[in-house]
This record gives structure tokens, C-alpha cells and sequence, in this order.
């Protein structure tokens, strides 16, 4: 197994067979010192029915593999070891978030572990050089003479490269989307996942955003509020005009942009009235009408983008729900950075529909709180899972990211991920 990370997968009809199955499993396994623990998860994959109570164990070597065994069947919770109950896992939704931080060495454990990932980084690497001139490998690996981190651009085209390549991944694992939603600029990521933008057209558009909006250089703010929209609106009413909703991520959790004398004025209220507010370190004002001036630009940019068909269903944050592909083109890419982020209509629009497995491609969980939130009221049927946490872009993160999946009733090919090699 890639890195010497091995995943055990066990289930049964109950939690108290599930513990049973763990001891006899380990009772085996201390009689057989020389079995290989591959060999071990070949077996487990190929003769156990997948029942509706499951376990993974992901460890390095037989000693944690066994320590996991030992927990499962005592029932006491454990590093490496996942458990949980496979509900009705519906379609699957792969969500990209937008503006994300960036760090050197981002999810560049991968690099030599992961051979879907590796692949696609270096590809995002070849096309995003007609548009750069920087590396992109050389910016995440912190390499002399790349540029700093702390340039939009760079963020950007970064935070999309390691996401499309976390999709990719995902996918080689045999996990494949029924549907993509994508935060504000990841709806790029977005749109080239599901095979409505080519790599070179997604690329195109990401950069021509960026360069847009250099343009709106310290005009504006952006501030988070953790409350409904309702209430927001209220709040910001003295600055009507001036402030306007710019993303609508939960029922408690909404964003507001504005001209940067206005938005000082309201944070200001906020600290002064011990109001709950979040400055957001962004010089621009995207989401609003200081974006209007970007229009013709963006449109003559872009004025070739020819998105294409595709059977995966891109669900708009533009518009909270489901858009044809075709409408794809440069009068969308200015609705992306001018109209509000209708995040939380667009996964429950995705709910409604059927697709209640969400996938959060990134570095870091994002929005995987918010799509929670937003469906609080939908019992326990949905499933959030992120991919790698910040600071861990390790394939063991990935791979218990995958055995979330599992427990909870989407499961990837397990031979595929038994048989990823180093790329």
C-alpha cells in the first residue's frame, strides 16, 4: 500500500458484531505473525459484504493496524480508526471552496504518495505557464525566486491546482461526482471537474479574474457576520448602497462587501457594540456594483471560452441551483465575481435533488461547516466530509478521509486504492 498507509475495512449488522468481528480478526492475526498487512486488506475487501454498521483502521504497519483492532473491539475511540453507520449515501457532490489561504508545502506530502495528484499538479504546472511567469510546483515547494504567498494571484492559482488535483485523486479512488458546487472563484475548479471548461479555458479565467481585480486594489472590504441574512440586512441598513450582501454561506453565516470607508465604519459598530464580525484580509470588494467597471474587460478577455457539455450537473452559486454548461461563457465569468454567493441555496438545492454525500476538495475544511449547517433540518442522511486539514496533506489524512466516506455509505474502490503506487 502507497507509503506503507494500509486501510482494514470490517462491517456488520451491528455495532456489537462489528466489535466481535475486530477481536476474532485480531485473535487470528496474533496467530499469523508473518501475514502482510496488504495481503490482509485484500482479503478484507473481497470477502466482506459491506452491512450497514462499518469500521476502517488506516495505520502504518501490523503494531497500529492491531492497536486498532484492540480499540474497535473494546469499543474505545482511537487514532486510525474510523467508525460509523452507512445511511442512505444518495449522489455525490464534490464542493470547492473560493478564497482560501495558502502555505508553502500545501498538500506536497501527496507529491510522492499519491500518482492521480502528482499527475495532475504537474499538468495545472504545464498550462498555467502560457498565463504565469512563475512556477507553480516552484511556489508550493517554497523553491528561491518564486513568489510570495502573499499575492492573490498566487493564493488562486495555487488553491486551484491542489484542488482539482484532490478531485483527481478522489476520482482514482473510484469515488466519481454526480455533481459539482464551487464557493465564489471555485467555481473554476468547479466547472473543469466536471468537464464543462477545459484545463487551458479554466486557467484562462482564473487569471483573467485575478488580474481584474487588481484593479479594485483597496477599494473595498469585506467583513463575515456569523448571523442569518435577515439580520444582516438590518445591520448593515445605514449603508445602503455602500454595503450589500456578498455570500450567503449558512443560515448563520453571511459575508458583506462594501466600499473600504463604509466597511471600516461598520466594523467599527460591530467592535464598539460587541457585535460578533469577522474582518476578511481582502483589498477588493468582489460580490458587488465596485465590480461593474470589470465587465468589458472580462468580457473581451475572455470573449473564447467555449464551455462544453457534460453529464456531471455544475449547481450555480450564481443562481442556487442547477445551470446548463453552456452558459459557461465570459458574461458568467462577470456574474461569478459581480452577483453574491448563493452558497447555502446551492446546497440545499443539491439536497433536495438527491446528492447527499459532500465532498469538500481542499488543503483545509472551508465550507464543510456551512454545508452542515445548511442542512441541519435533514436529520442524519447527509454526509460532509473534507479531504486533507491544514498543515496535514499526508496520504494517512487522505486516506481517513476516504474511510469517512466509507462508513458513511459511499465507497471507493477499495483494489484501486490498494494498488495506488507512488507516482
Amino acid at each position: 500500500m502507497t507509503a506503507g498507509i494500509t486501510p482494514w475495512t470490517l462491517s456488520a449488522k451491528s455495532a456489537s458484531a462489528l466489535a466481535g468481528q475486530a477481536a476474532a480478526l485480531e485473535r487470528l492475526l496474533e496467530d499469523q505473525p508473518d501475514a502482510d498487512p496488504t495481503d490482509v486488506a485484500l482479503s478484507l475487501v473481497s470477502t466482506t459484504v459491506s452491512a450497514r454498521h462499518r469500521a476502517v483502521i488506516v495505520g502504518s504497519g501490523r503494531g497500529e493496524l492491531l492497536t486498532g483492532l484492540r480499540a474497535l473491539a473494546s469499543g474505545t475511540p482511537a487514532p486510525g480508526v474510523i467508525t460509523g453507520r452507512a445511511t442512505r449515501a444518495g449522489r455525490t457532490v464534490f464542493v470547492f471552496p473560493g478564497q482560501g489561504s495558502a502555505w508553502v508545502r500545501m498538500a506536497v506530502e501527496l507529491w510522492d504518495t499519491a500518482a492521480a495528484f502528482t499527475e495532475h499538479m504537474r499538468q495545472c504546472d504545464e498550462v498555467f505557464a502560457e498565463f504565469l511567469d512563475w512556477s507553480l510546483v516552484g511556489a508550493l515547494r517554497g523553491q528561491p525566486g518564486s513568489p510570495g504567498l502573499n499575492r492573490d494571484d498566487v493564493v488562486q492559482a495555487l488553491h486551484f491546482s491542489v484542488m482539482v488535483s484532490l478531485a483527481a485523486q478522489w476520482r482514482a479512488l473510484g469515488v466519481e461526482p454526480d455533481a459539482v458546487i464551487g464557493h465564489s472563484q471555485g467555481e473554476i475548479a468547479a466547472a473543469y471537474v466536471a468537464g464543462a471548461l477545459t484545463l487551458r479555458d479554466a486557467a484562462r479565467v482564473l487569471c483573467a479574474q485575478c488580474d481584474a481585480v487588481t484593479h479594485l486594489a483597496e477599494s473595498g472590504g469585506v467583513v463575515s457576520i456569523p448571523g442569518p441574512v435577515e439580520q444582516v440586512c438590518e445591520l448593515i441598513k445605514p449603508w445602503e448602497g455602500s454595503i450589500t450582501i456578498a455570500e450567503r454561506n449558512s443560515p448563520s453565516s453571511t459575508t458583506v462587501t462594501g466600499t473600504a470607508s463604509a466597511i471600516d465604519e461598520l466594523f467599527a459598530r460591530c467592535v464598539r457594540e460587541q457585535l460578533p464580525a469577522t474582518r476578511i484580509p481582502v483589498a477588493y470588494a468582489a460580490h458587488c456594483a465596485l465590480v461593474d467597471e470589470l465587465r468589458e474587460s472580462l468580457r473581451e478577455t475572455l470573449a473564447d471560452v467555449r464551455p462544453r457539455h457534460t453529464d456531471i450537473i455544475f449547481i450555480s452559486t450564481v443562481t442556487g441551483a442547477a445551470t446548463d454548461p453552456s452558459v459557461l461563457n465570459d458574461d458568467y465569468w462577470f456574474a461569478n465575481l459581480r452577483q453574491p454567493v448563493l452558497f447555502e441555496d446551492a446546497v440545499r438545492w443539491a439536497y433536495r435533488r438527491g446528492h447527499h454525500t459532500f465532498i469538500e476538495c481542499g488543503p483545509q475544511q472551508m465550507l464543510t461547516a456551512d454545508i452542515e449547517e445548511s442542512l441541519d433540518d435533514c436529520g442524519d442522511d447527509p454526509t460532509v466530509i473534507g479531504t486533507l486539514r491544514r498543515n496535514d496533506g499526508s496520504m494517512r489524512r487522505f486516506l481517513m478521509s476516504v474511510a469517512e466516506s466509507h462508513v458513511r455509505g459511499t465507497s471507493p474502490n477499495w483494489a484501486n486504492v490498494l494498488n495506488q503506487r507512488p507516482g
